[in-house]
């Protein structure tokens, strides 16, 4: 068995049990679902959003409802589970009554997905309550929640200006912001130097990027915090927009449309320079003799033992950036 197939399994399994408390008039239990859908990756959300909808749908239908039930025509309180119904009147009304924090990072996702629904009402109900309910939600899940979704958050078509700002602001609450400080250094992988650029577009990890420059298990992370300290600046992917490459022959492709921001916080460049230049990955210290050269070129100079270091690094491209700045500092002999 797949573990697609088991994760599939044991999610039915999960939702069944879930309805049939709901259809019999019992206070439904969040655990079971709870701890089925956190075994479950964030990286495949459309995926598992369409089969909890579609298996949600069958649960209902397979669940026998009680005499009680029948009797006193009880009708359940919205759910965690009916933000997947495929009814939008019923997606908005369980975001207005959800007043307590979500149980996983899977199902605040799914809350955060809102955003971008097709129907108006759900997302106007998603910016309304969505920073309550990460209030009362374990920062470690909405970190996770927001380190799956930031990296494509761009691609989402129905995504405003009003949106982005809600998701920024659930970024900028204090708890969270040390949350995902913590989640970008002790990733071992994924996406995290897109999650670091769109969080970029406010200064909510400013204070925080020379810890994660230091600090970050990946090399491309650490890379991208030097960079942007030694740039004094954030950049990130703003959207794409269609080009014309050859209107004749109806030619065209998608342009990368990147946005910028100034730092709040100011550091100092040499010493930037050399703690990157003595990172352990060749990735970091290319960053350093990169910024070492577009330093020189503005101002003319550049620490020359720090110069020397690069010029003796092992790695050939480093090299070739500290002989080139070697050159111009100590020209050859005529």
């Amino acid at each position: 068995m797949s573990q697609q197939h088991m994760h599939e399994t044991n999610l039915f399994a999960a939702i069944r049990k879930f309805v049939q408390s709901v259809r019999a008039g019992i206070d439904p239990e969040i655990a079971t679902l709870a701890a089925a859908t956190s075994a479950l990756p964030l990286k495949n959300l459309e995926h598992w959003e369409r089969f909890l909808s579609w298996e949600r749908y069958r649960a209902w239908q397979l669940a026998a409802p009680s005499k009680w039930t029948l009797l006193f025509r009880q009708k359940p309180g919205p759910t965690w589970l009916d933000l997947c119904s495929e009814d939008g009147y019923l997606r908005e009304k369980t975001l207005r009554a959800l007043k307590h924090g979500a149980p996983n990072a899977f199902f605040f996702a799914l809350a955060l997905r809102r955003l971008n629904d097709w129907v108006p009402q759900v997302r106007a109900a998603a910016r309304e309550a969505l920073p309550d309910i990460a209030s009362h939600t374990a920062p470690q899940h909405v970190a996770a929640a927001l380190c799956a979704l930031l990296p494509n958050w761009t691609s989402w078509g129905r995504l405003e200006a009003t949106e982005q700002e809600t998701l920024m602001a659930i970024s900028a609450q204090d708890e969270v912001k040390r949350a995902l400080k913590d989640s970008l250094i002790a990733s071992p992988s994924g996406p995290m130097v897109a999650v670091l650029a769109q969080l970029g577009r406010k200064d909510t990890l400013d204070a925080y990027l020379q810890d994660i420059a230091k600090r970050a298990i990946q090399p491309s992370l650490r890379a991208k915090a030097y960079r942007c300290l030694l740039e004094g600046r954030m950049t990130w992917l703003a959207g794409r927009e269609w080009e014309w490459t050859d209107i004749r022959r109806v030619q065209k492709h998608l342009k990368p449309i990147h946005g910028t921001r100034a730092l709040s916080i100011q550091a100092a460049f040499p010493d930037m320079a050399w703690q990157a230049a003595e990172d352990r990955s060749p990735i970091v210290r290319r960053v350093a003799g990169e910024m070492l050269i577009r330093d020189w070129e503005k101002t003319g100079q550049a620490p020359l033992r720090l110069v020397r270091q690069l010029a003796a690094d092992t790695c050939p491209s480093i090299a070739a950036r500290g002989r080139f700045l070697l050159d111009k500092l100590e020209p050859p002999p005529a």
